[in-house]
């Protein structure tokens, strides 16, 4: 399990070049240059074009992505929770500048440059979706962490083929149209003429092999859906909203792909006194004003148990009251806690005795104040409609 890691990545609006507040279009025309200007076709044997043009397709993948730019811009790095920070990892595999062409100007443009090293080629290696789950967990549990199971429904290799989606005994055959390729050259008319270029096959679908007696059970896809079901620690000092990843339990990848990831979105029910902000935990606090005028020793509840503190005569309603190290954990470091903000309010008794009443007028006639009760046919009473 990987929980939103220390950050060693640049960030990818540095790395496209771009504003955070940059558009669709302008995320797309940045990367389409970078992709121009560093992809290993261009650049043969050039270490550091190729790490760049890896860089700037991660970031492509994530910006171009509304759902996961929106987790980068919240979290950063740390919402995919991959190694370094990042859950995304380019491989390279699978990808060249004629697929940089295909996807900004369709395919008459894709042998531009993988057309002109003369080969069609079977697409490569890709890794499987990502799957995603939500629990809930109370208030205590985030503060002190716990175990939670969570049951999504995932595909699976089929244990009748073993993943080749041929009936047993049976095996697939290599598709005749492309020799295996998974790719087929085709002509057509464009601004330069008669352009030949090359796109996925369009009778095995770029899979270079075809099927011609499925497996029953998967219906020759080679996976079957199943319900599975994970354990996943909730770390201590998670907050709402954040994410938890258990990589390598996604769908499985595919033509020998890497698997993809489950993501854990956690949610937090409130707690009925206290209040999380950041990793500080506020607390409103009633005090009678007895104690608040004269002084007293008043017990304070924090997540740990109750602490003691004194206040002093003549404490003001409002008053903040910290303690140091009585927050929440940093998910990422234990060892840090943020503090706890109690701030005292007087607590007005809604009930009094006779005798409570004389002592209080007694005490506000010493203050120089006259305190009477209301009666009926005031001012007050008139306007309630009382007569």
């Amino acid at each position: 399990m990987v929980i939103i890691l220390a950050d060693n990545k640049r960030d990818y609006y540095e790395v496209l070049g771009i504003s955070k507040g940059a558009s669709d279009d302008d995320i797309k025309k940045a990367y389409r240059n970078m992709a121009k200007k560093y992809h290993p076709d261009a650049n043969p044997d050039n270490a550091e074009a190729e790490a760049k043009f890896k860089e700037a397709s991660e970031a492509y993948e994530v910006l171009s992505d509304s759902a996961k730019k929106a987790q980068y811009d919240q979290f950063g790095h740390s919402a995919f929770g991959g190694p370094g920070g990042g859950g995304y990892t380019y491989s390279g595999q699978g990808f060249d500048m004629g697929d940089i062409f295909e996807s900004f100007f369709g395919d008459g443009f894709s042998d531009i440059f993988g057309g002109g090293r003369g080969g069609a080629r079977r697409r490569g290696p890709a890794r499987g979706a990502d799957v995603h789950a939500n629990i809930s967990i109370t208030f205590e549990e985030s503060f002190f962490g716990t175990n939670r199971e969570v049951t999504v429904p995932v595909n699976e290799e089929c244990d009748t083929c073993h993943g080749s989606g041929a009936k047993p005994g049976t095996s697939a055959e290599t598709c005749k149209n492309c020799s295996g390729s998974g790719q087929e050259r085709y002509q057509q008319q464009s601004i330069f003429g008669i352009v030949t270029s090359v796109r996925t096959c369009q009778v095995c679908r770029g899979e270079g092999k075809i099927i011609k007696t499925p497996c029953q059970k998967c219906a020759g896809r080679g996976k079957v859906r199943r319900q599975k079901t994970f354990e996943i620690p909730i770390p201590k000092g998670i907050d709402h909203g954040q994410s938890i990843r258990r990589s390598g339990k996604g769908e499985p990848g595919e033509r020998g792909g890497e698997p993809g990831d489950l993501l854990v979105t956690v949610s937090v029910s409130p707690h009925a006194h206290f209040k999380r902000r950041d990793l500080n935990i506020h607390l409103n606090l009633p005090i009678s004003f007895a104690k608040l005028a004269l002084g007293a020793e008043i017990e304070i509840p924090t997540m740990n148990g109750v602490e003691k503190h004194t206040i002093k005569p003549g404490t003001q309603s409002g008053t903040i009251i910290t303690l140091k190290g009585k927050g929440f954990p940093h998910v990422r470091n234990a060892r840090v806690f943020g503090d706890l903000h109690a701030t005292l309010s007087v607590q007005i008794p809604t009930k009094l005795s006779e005798g409570q009443k004389e002592h209080l007028r007694a005490f506000a006639a010493d203050s120089g104040e006259v305190v009477d009760e209301p009666k009926k046919g005031g001012l007050f009473s008139k306007l309630k409609g009382e007569k």
